[in-house]
């Protein structure tokens, strides 16, 4: 149940760019992970009005959870690969992108009716 959600300033109008980074960071996720990319979701917001430092230059901020505890070499590796998936493809400088990571509990997760 991997869950990566993308929220950034940066105007993006081209729907194949954000379906590419979205297809990575999904694969990625799973890689990251150990897990099927079947219960990898991913998510995208453009466009909204956010600063960084004082100022409206581009910036994103990304919310990673997992099921389980994520370890310090694990996140450090996550963090490293998506900052520079962002600034690759969004053209964000990786200094100004944020990325939250969560660790879920099984039984704080809904899923086909039921929980994890």
């Amino acid at each position: 149940m991997p869950l990566i959600k993308v929220q950034s300033s940066a105007s993006i109008t081209d729907s194949n760019v954000i379906q590419d980074l979205l297809k990575s960071l999904s694969s990625k996720m799973a890689q990251h992970f150990g897990k099927p990319e079947s219960y990898v979701m991913t998510m995208f917001e453009a466009n909204i009005n956010m600063t960084f430092g004082g100022t409206f230059e581009p910036v994103c901020y990304i919310e990673v959870k997992n099921i389980g505890t994520m370890k310090p070499e694990q996140t450090k590796a996550i963090s490293q690969d998506f900052c520079h998936q962002i600034q690759e493809k969004l053209d964000v400088p990786i200094n100004r992108i944020y990325i939250e990571f969560t660790d879920a509990q099984r039984h704080l997760w809904g899923w086909n009716g039921g929980t994890f």
